[in-house]
């Protein structure tokens, strides 16, 4: 695919279609990686994003009891000190 370089105020950029930034899913950065004499354009995701307010909403409902005990009753805690 061939871009056209613009002028950006003092700088230079190009423009993505619009069917790249979707097919990629591209929100508001991406990373530029430099290898080997290529650009890479790789889109950020930020997977664990809205992690924090759900674990706080799960505190405050009382659903972020253990399933199972994180100490098993056979368990020699003994041969780790």
């Amino acid at each position: 695919m061939e871009l056209s370089i613009i002028k950006i105020g003092n700088s230079k950029g190009f423009r993505l279609p619009k069917t790249l930034i979707d097919k990629y899913n591209i929100k508001d950065k991406v990373e530029l990686i430099m290898e080997k004499g290529y650009l890479i354009i790789k889109p950020i995701s930020k997977p664990r994003k809205g992690w924090e307010t759900a674990f706080k909403e799960m505190n405050e409902n009382g659903d972020d009891q253990l399933l199972f005990n994180d100490v098993f009753e056979n368990e020699n805690l003994e041969e780790w000190i």
